[in-house]
Order: structure tokens, then sequence, then C-alpha cells
């Protein structure tokens, strides 16, 4: 249950772990490291996330990302999929703007976990897209949920973002958080014939927000 004053889950807590000064290639951020915990029937659920802060990033909505885990990409430079290039352009996008915040979540292969992403990429191999390589596992087409991120971003004092995603469902779950878009900035990766058939079923069957590819 939410409340207007609260529109976080009752069953869900945020704690605040860590803060560190992290310099990178693309700029001086501070690191932060953040637990939300879920009590379920079964006990509590524990979810962990970084947040990277660059600047003052309140006044004016700052430029925000949720970006999820993928070890493939993000380390690897996978060109399965657009990961790894969504990453850099929000990074250079805050670094340019000198204020942003970058949310990291640890949700591996749209929640399914690393082990079963790789069981998906097989399924991929043999013809599958990845929404029907997600259910011919036993899985929903995604399984993240973005509580974290809109309760993170109110624990840092900003009520107002400049999303950058394509993925509407993003844009939902920060306004259900009590956060405003006050606008969705796309973050477009250049298609590669690699990750063209990625790309189209993003668009085609999850309703993200780019052009034909």
């Amino acid at each position: 249950m939410v409340s207007p004053s609260n529109p976080l889950p009752d069953n869900f807590t945020l704690h605040q772990a860590a803060e560190a000064d992290f310099p990178t290639e693309y700029g001086p951020f501070r690191i932060y490291g953040f637990e939300g915990r879920f009590t379920t029937d079964k006990g509590v659920v524990l979810e962990e996330a970084v947040a990277l802060v660059m600047g003052d990033v309140h006044g004016e909505p700052p430029l925000m990302r949720i970006h999820s885990q993928c070890l493939t990409g993000d380390v690897f430079h996978s060109l399965r999929c657009d990961c790894r290039a969504q990453l850099e352009i929000a990074m250079r996008e805050v670094s340019a703007a000198g204020r942003g915040v970058i949310v990291y979540e640890l949700q591996e292969g749209r929640g399914i976990g690393l082990m079963n992403k790789l069981r998906a990429y097989e399924l991929q191999d043999q013809g599958a897209d990845t929404i029907e390589a997600n259910e011919q596992l036993g899985f929903e087409s995604d399984l993240r949920s973005y509580v974290l991120p809109g309760a993170i971003v109110r624990h840092l004092g900003i009520r107002a973002v400049r999303l950058l995603s394509n993925n509407p469902d993003k844009v939902k779950a920060l306004e259900e958080a009590g956060v405003t878009v006050a606008e969705r900035v796309p973050c477009i990766a250049t298609v590669v014939e690699s990750r063209r058939g990625y790309l189209e079923t993003k668009r085609e069957k999850m309703g993200h927000l780019f052009d034909a590819v």
C-alpha cells in the first residue's frame, strides 16, 4: 500500500550504506551505496543499487538515468544489446551538463539473473527473441522493479528529473514514487546489425520509444 505523502510501498525500507568520492573518465562523481529491503511473506528480500551523483542536483530538474546491471554489455562490451552504449551516453550527458544522477540497479537480464540470461542467449541463438526466450524459461518478459530508484531519488532530495530513457515503464515508476519526470530525454544507441533484432523487440513488444531501426 502507498499513500500520497509516502508513495513508496509500506513493506519497503531504504538504507544508505556508504558514500565516497568517485573520480571517473567522465569527471568527478560521488558514489552512494543503497540497500532496499522488501518484507514479504517469505521473509526480507534485499536489493542493492548505487547512485552516481555529479554536481548540485537540487533546483532545476537534473538529468537522471536508471540503469540495470548488464555484465555482458557493461563489462565485456557485448553488441547483443545497447546497455553499455546507453550507460556511456548517460555519463557523457551528465558530465556535459555538470550535474545529474545515474542509479545503477543490480537487476541482471531484466531481473532473471546472469545464468538465466545466458540460457536466454542460447534460445535466442535458436531463433527466439528476447521476450520469447524469457517466456520459454518460465519468466515474464521483464521482472524488474523500479521502487528502489524512486526511493533513492527521493532520499537525495530530488522531486523532479529529466529522465534519460526510452522506456515508458521507468517514467511511470518514478511518477508513482512521487518523482516528477519533467522531461524524457531519449537515450538511443547507434544501431549495429548484431543488436538490431534486440532493439526491434524492445520497440515493438515492450513499447520503448524510438524510431524504426
